[in-house]
């Protein structure tokens, strides 16, 4: 006698394990559908400061956290070191960022957001968001829950 235990798996069915192949495959597919969607709002939103999300990004994370060294702004991005390098030239270009000398360390410099740096995040944060045209339809407890799953994703 087979158990439902012993018994095949049916295609498509859960696995009460928690494994489900097709089920992964289609969060999978639903979460770069959604990924996608992110990346072209965020596009057109930035477009008229002709920056992109990854230099919107760094922005956001200088003014939160204050000047810093690029190897502490690519920690807090998850980039490799050269790549923060390379955010922070664009920026810099674009006078929305400037590097210092380090008043402790004087071999070090760092980055920080300007006034034009500044004013342009407000602008930005001001303009109907990417972010808000995607997460708006959910309700407030909606977002915590995906909050919430993304948080326990990305660590």
């Amino acid at each position: 006698m087979t158990s439902e235990r012993d018994a095949p798996a049916q295609p498509g069915a859960a696995d009460p394990g928690g494994a489900d192949p097709a089920g992964d495959e289609a969060l999978a597919d639903a979460f770069g559908a959604v990924a996608r969607q992110l990346r072209e709002k965020s596009a057109e939103t930035l477009a008229p400061w002709d920056i992109t999300p990854a230099h919107l990004r760094a922005l956001r994370v200088l003014s939160r956290h204050g000047p810093m060294r690029l190897s502490e702004l690519s920690d807090h991005l998850r980039i490799a070191p050269r790549t923060a390098t390379e955010v922070a030239d664009a920026l810099e270009a674009r006078t929305l960022v400037r590097r210092r000398a380090d008043p402790g360390d004087r071999r070090a410099i760092l980055v920080e957001v300007t006034e034009h740096g500044a004013s342009v995040l407000g602008e930005i944060r001001a303009a109907p968001g990417e972010a808000g045209r995607v997460f708006g339809r959910l309700t407030p407890a909606d977002r915590a829950d995906l909050a919430r799953i993304l948080g326990k994703l990305r660590d």
